[in-house]
């Protein structure tokens, strides 16, 4: 697979003053100091409260739209003793915003149960299905957890069905709401809460936490739902400030700590190291194991999962998932490289400034995931489709800096069903409406799109060389953690830098590079370092050539012990210029 030239860029100092005061009240280096106030971290007050978040500094819940009418709706339903439904759809947000608001539930009333659509005959969303299998099971009180925002039409004919409905959701609404009993989403109009990228996960939480205060419970009785929001912080990308930051703190401390039984299992089939689940093995190992349930057979086996109460449950059906996970991988690489071919053969639907493939025979379940890889593969915003119950559906990604959700809703009237955000969405249509859909995806982007957005760029954060990687270093910038959109893991350069002669390539097929990387000015310090996909350097470094790298610093831990490893994010040979 090709990878895009990228384009590195160093930030833009941060005023000197500022750093200067702040590196002396802190007594750190100044390139940490720097980071702290590109972050917007300037006082000594401001960086205890990034260095030691607390769940005191959660806000009210009571400060988002109809939560007052939520909760004593909620309550209303468990002191009358009916039948409560928890929905949420089957990608990892909506899995565990559903395991979290069930769990919660279900402490004081047997009466609930929980919903999942199934990704390939009801869809993303609210479904008539679901309102029909409700209604018939008598179900009067209806909660959504990451979906619902859009469902005007869904919520009204549950009402007709005798079915109340409550909304927890984050994506951004229509015009008009459903006309629910409350619709809780920070992103409303009318809705003051002072953070608005909440998950949906999040808003469950939210939800839960008004309950407890409002009926006098225990705060603490929260603490145990708090792996499932990280996870879900983690994996649907939300920003890792403000309040997402102090969940994602906790959660992470929760799942090394005590994590439930479901998650211990996922940890243990990740072959990660309990006690070290860090953000990262959460992206990349975790979260594609919970979605894989969705995307292969069922997302209520993800709930199943999150809420199993006894060891030998949740490692069976986390072995299951598992599996459900390895058939996902060998899919997706199988049908990427299809995908490949039909870009390199020209036979896409569009290869202009968008990438547009299309197929009815694949599965409908990885379609984001190769949509991912196409993206990295020749970095312009991507659709893939296929086909399903009788229409053409898909998922599509784009690139940072370009709105493809404004693409695709351009297409609206073209379109039976669309979704999602900025960077990712799904889309539905007939058959009949495709090289239409192709061909005016194709105008939009192209007069939309900037010459920037299509060139992959590397923010630097600042220079660094390895005199400056001291433990004390190290270890202030771990408590940068938990990173994520908002709080990147910062990325440095440093330039001038050779291999100790250890060199090399690690991986299937050796398309890795594993390294000991010392610097031309101070040759006796080695540090460790490992470049995924960047096996094409290596004879140039094996002939003891220099190089510039940027890179992250990470925590690498191996049977017990912990050292510090650079993640390289590029490389050059020095005869290039930056």
């Amino acid at each position: 697979m090709g990878i895009a030239e990228r384009q590195w860029t160093v930030k833009v100092p941060a005023d000197t003053e500022k750093v200067d005061r702040l590196a002396a009240e802190l007594g750190v280096d100044r390139v940490l100091a720097e980071l702290l106030v590109q972050r917007g971290v300037e006082t000594f007050a401001e960086a205890r409260s990034f260095f030691r978040p607390q769940l005191s500094e959660l806000h009210d819940p009571f400060l988002m739209k109809d939560m007052d009418r939520a909760v004593e709706r909620l309550h209303r339903a468990i002191a009358g003793g009916e039948k409560i439904l928890v929905y949420g759809d089957y990608d990892v947000d909506g899995t565990t915003a559903v395991a979290l608001v069930y769990s919660f539930v279900r402490r004081f009333t047997q009466r609930v149960d929980f919903y999942i659509p199934d990704r390939y005959d009801e869809g993303y969303g609210l479904s008539y299905k679901g309102l029909e299998w409700a209604a018939d099971n008598g179900f009067t009180l209806l909660i959504t957890v990451d979906c619902g925002i859009k469902a005007i039409d869904k919520v009204a004919y549950a009402r007709t069905r005798g079915i109340d409905t409550i909304i927890c959701d984050h994506h951004l609404p229509e015009e008009g709401l459903p006309d629910a009993v409350a619709v809780l989403d920070p992103k409303r109009d009318d809705c003051h809460y002072p953070f608005d990228d909440l998950c949906g996960c999040g808003v469950g939480f939210k939800l839960v936490q008004a309950y407890t205060r409002q009926y006098h419970l225990d705060p603490e009785s929260l603490e145990p739902l708090l792996d499932l929001l990280v996870v879900s912080i983690a994996s649907d990308l939300v920003s890792m400030m403000g309040e997402n930051r102090i969940l994602a703190h906790y959660g992470l401390k929760r799942l090394n700590e005590n994590p439930r039984k479901g998650l211990l299992a996922m940890i243990n089939l990740a072959k990660l190291e309990p006690g070290h689940v860090g953000i990262d093995d959460i992206v990349f190992k975790i979260g594609p194991r919970i979605n894989a349930a969705g995307r292969m057979e069922s997302g209520r086996l993800a709930v199943e999962l999150l809420t199993a109460t006894d060891d030998r449950t949740a490692f069976r059906i986390g072995e299951k998932i598992n599996d459900n996970n390895n058939e996902r991988k060998s899919i997706d690489r199988e049908i990427t490289q299809e995908a490949l071919e039909m870009v390199h053969s020209e036979r896409a639907l569009v290869t202009g400034h968008v990438t547009i493939v299309y197929d009815p025979s694949w599965n409908k379940g990885v379609v984001g995931i190769v949509a991912s890889r196409l993206v990295e593969a020749f970095y312009k915003p991507t659709v893939v489709l296929t086909k399903s119950n009788g229409l053409v559906t898909g998922s599509a990604r784009s690139v940072q800096g370009f709105d493809l959700y404004a693409a695709i809703e351009s297409c609206a009237d073209l379109l039976e069903n669309f979704g999602g955000h900025v960077y990712a969405a799904g889309l539905t249509l007939k058959e009949e409406n495709l090289e239409t859909f192709c061909r005016r995806m194709d105008a939009f982007v192209s007069s939309h799109i900037t010459p920037q957005a299509l060139t992959p760029v590397i923010e630097i954060d600042s220079r660094l060389d390895f005199t400056q990687i001291t433990p004390k270093f190290t270890r202030i910038l771990k408590q940068f953690q938990p990173f994520g959109p908002g709080n990147a893991n910062p990325v440095f350069l440093t330039e001038d830098v050779y291999d100790a002669g250890n060199g090399r390539k690690v991986g299937a097929g050796g398309v890795h590079l594993k390294l000991d990387l010392m610097q031309e000015s101070q040759p006796y310090r080695q540090i460790a370092a490992i470049g995924f996909n960047m096996s094409r350097f290596f004879d140039h470094i094996k002939a003891g050539n220099p190089v510039d790298i940027c890179y992250s610093i990470v925590e690498n831990f191996y049977r017990g012990s912990s050292s510090i490893q650079l993640r390289l994010k590029d490389m050059r040979e020095r005869d290039e210029l930056i």
